[in-house]
């Protein structure tokens, strides 16, 4: 029991003796001794080893599969416990030849806990062989590890330590095929869901994804697996923060097509299959009576057509289909390995393109989740991305079948927002800058050039009519919000966005509950590209020019009454709510507007007072009117009562001063007033939360203003998405302005111009 001991014990030779006593002795006393003397003796690998090597395993398998008393058999379980830690190859050959697989599972279920739990680990522990997981397959240890860990996965179970190496021999089960039909048929594809959906195993996730690719051509459990809900979990893998498994030994890899040590070349897999099938059959007595020109490298084949797969991965450009880093798996052959780069996303690739290659993929592939994982894949992938992902994405938009699914998910809207505008789902609604690689702008483009030929396609066109005419409302708002993205033939988005209601309809779900997270930015986006169809080759409604007066002020009428010594003197004075008293002519105000010259010059008492109240008037607010009364036109004096951005509007001197100008009847002021408020929020130095609040001023010129600012050319696709935002929280129930505003913008006609038709 000594680690120093038991050295000096292998290296005087004692191993020998002691297997040479296992077959002698009969008593089991003696027995007991002997077995326990071998299990100290296993203290480390390389011990465990030499016991295997000096034939220690076979006799305690032989022993055990001879029925033993109760002690005998609960040592003779712990010494072969602790030599198949690790397990050998000559350990799972030596335990398999003496007959004990057929004992240990029978032993799993034991009364005595010590013995049923010792023979399950070395049941586990086993499976780290190829060689002898076929035999330990018909024996039933299947069933019995998928049991057991049925069981401490259970509500009453053991702790995540308790099932890592039940785990672990599960999916190495899943190598064979024969070891693959019985885990399906015991319900092992849903405990190895569970085992996905978990989050406290995700550590074993990379192990379980690449268990499942041994039913890669199980059309069955594939779908079975897709019912189970699979595709979003790999997609889900691809980014994900999943540990590392260590690596197999070689000895682990499926024993479907066993390796053939033999002095000669290194032969091709399927020559070696095939030689290993005529041995077994009978059809030859060994190796040497098989040519060596029957191997593929002496009789190459001419290379089978590429797949329709394939060939869609040739539309990529060079820049995106570098080689990304190469990794070995265990259990692949460096054939195999050159193929195809093979990262730790590999398994959950092959999966997904598997799932792609079905005549209709889009129920599980063109959904958020798996489009998600794949873009944030192919978008965050450190060194290039695997050119697999990129041959799935193609594959699902040059599938006719996928076109509605890709529509109704607002996939094509996300495939432009993440891959082309750089915006990602994580990105929103902050402006966090992350530019657009070009490579991935180009796929983007690419696989928006995809979906437009299948919407142009005749099947895509009768598919698009029926979602937008017949659809539910959510599809039919779906279809509308994409047709700008993937339609670029006149007569098919004029006939179903203007003919057939589809721009209304969009604009009316503005308002509503968002059916997406990103709805908004995608609509926003979808009003621009469409404002861009509209009008490709005339430049789009800007702003109105702010006068230059603005900026520029011109001489001052005003100034003249507020010195010491006005000329001409004022003959009348406003008297406001604060007390102060503003000079003023009763000739020029009574000119400026219809209201002062009932007011002062009518038959109204005012006519006849030199110090006339208003009521309800800041001075800030009466500043501007009083100039304007003067004659100031572009003085200036329109700025002071508009509080700069970022302070709210609604309540401010600035929405006093307009509303006075509207009382007075001074529509001059009201639109001096109206491009004041515009150039100071919505000018250079204003921003998207400024449009919310220059709407909700309600101001109809102010309203188009806020139009044209949002769908702007030339405005960045982040800011432009705010500004929706801000619209529609302005807007609330009251959606008919916006909408009126929003649409007269993307036609490119003027709010309220004679002659102008919006009935689309």
């Amino acid at each position: 029991m000594e680690p120093e001991s038991c050295g000096d014990i292998h290296s005087a030779g004692a191993v020998p003796l002691l297997v040479e006593n296992l077959t002698a002795c009969q008593d089991s006393q003696c027995l007991q001794s002997v077995v326990r003397a071998l299990r100290n003796l296993a203290d480390s690998p390389q011990h465990r080893l030499a016991l295997a090597q000096q034939g220690a395993v076979r006799p305690l398998a032989e022993l055990l599969a001879a029925a033993p008393d109760p002690a005998l058999t609960l040592a003779l379980v712990r010494a072969l416990l602790e030599l198949s830690r690790g397990c050998s190859r000559a350990c799972a050959e030596q335990l398999s030849l003496g007959g004990g697989l057929g004992p240990l599972v029978s032993l799993a279920s034991h009364p005595k806990k010590a013995v049923r739990e010792a023979t399950i680990l070395i049941l586990a522990n086993l499976c780290a062989q190829g060689l002898v997981r076929p035999a330990l397959g018909n024996a039933g240890g299947v069933d019995v590890l998928l049991g057991e860990l049925r069981r401490r996965r259970g509500p009453n179970g053991a702790g995540p330590a308790s099932q890592q190496p039940l785990v672990r021999a599960v999916c190495l089960l899943c190598r064979e095929a024969i070891n693959r039909a019985r885990l399906r048929d015991a319900g092992g594809l849903e405990l190895l869901m569970g085992l996905l959906r978990d989050p406290r195993a995700s550590a074993w996730h990379p192990r379980v994804v690449a268990a499942l690719v041994g039913f890669l051509y199980d059309t069955g459990a594939l779908g079975r697996l897709q019912a189970l809900g699979l595709v979003p979990l790999l997609a889900g893998q691809l980014c994900g923060d999943a540990g590392d498994e260590e690596e197999e030994g070689r000895e682990a890899a499926s024993w479907d097509f066993p390796e053939e040590r033999t002095p000669d070349r290194a032969e091709a897999g399927s020559f070696r299959s095939l030689r290993s099938w005529l041995i077994s059959e009978g059809y030859a007595a060994g190796p040497g009576d098989i040519s060596p020109d029957w191997s593929p490298e002496r009789c190459p084949l001419p290379p089978p057509p590429p797949e329709p797969a394939e060939q869609t991965s040739s539309t990529l450009g060079p820049t995106s289909l570098r080689t990304p880093r190469t990794l070995r798996t265990p259990g692949r052959s460096p054939a195999a390995a050159s193929e195809e780069p093979w990262g730790r996303e590999g398994p959950a690739l092959l999966l997904l393109s598997r799932f792609s290659q079905a005549p209709d993929p889009s129920g599980a592939l063109v959904t958020g989740p798996a489009l998600c994982g794949l873009l944030a894949y192919v978008t965050g992938s450190p060194g290039p991305p695997s050119p697999r992902a990129l041959r799935i994405l193609a594959r699902l938009t040059c599938n006719p079948a996928c076109l509605e699914a890709f529509v109704r998910s607002y996939g094509a809207a996300l495939l432009r927002a993440w891959l082309v505008l750089g915006v990602a789902p994580d990105d929103w609604p902050s402006l966090r800058a992350r530019p657009a690689r070009r490579q991935h702008r180009e796929l983007g483009e690419m696989l928006l050039q995809n979906l437009t030929v299948q919407a142009e396609s005749p099947f895509g066109v009768g598919a698009l009519t029926h979602l937008l005419l017949s659809g539910s409302p959510e599809d039919r708002v779906a279809c509308a919000l994409t047709l700008p993205f993937i339609c670029r033939k006149p007569s098919l988005w004029r006939r179903l966005l203007l003919d057939q209601g589809g721009l209304r309809l969009l604009l009316s779900a503005l308002t509503r509950p968002a059916p997406h997270p990103l709805f908004l930015f995608f609509a926003a986006d979808s009003l621009s590209c469409l404002q861009g169809l509209v009008s490709p080759t005339v430049i789009p409604v800007l702003p109105p020019p702010i006068p230059l007066d603005l900026d520029s002020p011109s001489p001052c009428l005003y100034e003249r009454l507020l010195g010491p010594a006005p000329i001409p003197a004022p003959d009348l004075h406003f008297l406001l709510d604060s007390g102060l008293r503003l000079p003023a002519q009763r000739a020029a105000s009574a000119t400026a507007s219809p209201f002062f010259r009932a007011l002062l010059a009518g038959s109204f008492a005012e006519a006849q007072m030199d110090l006339v109240p208003l009521r309800g008037l800041s001075a800030s607010a009466a500043w501007p009117i009083l100039h304007h009364l003067h004659g100031c036109r572009g003085c200036g004096a329109a700025l002071r009562p508009i509080p700069p951005p970022g302070q709210p509007l609604l309540g401010s001197e600035a929405e006093e001063a307009l509303e006075a100008a509207g009382r007075f009847l001074l529509p001059g002021l009201e639109e001096e007033l109206e491009e004041a408020v515009g150039h100071i929020h919505l000018g250079p130095h204003g921003g998207p939360e400024s449009v919310g609040e220059v709407f909700r001023l309600g101001r109809p010129r102010l309203v188009a203003h806020c139009a044209r600012w949002t769908l702007g050319p030339g405005q960045c696709p982040r800011k432009r998405a705010l500004a929706l935002v801000g619209l529609v929280e302005a807007a609330g129930e009251e959606a008919g302005p916006l909408t009126e505003a929003l649409l007269a913008v993307v036609m490119g006609v003027e709010l309220g111009a004679k002659g102008s038709s919006l009935d689309c």
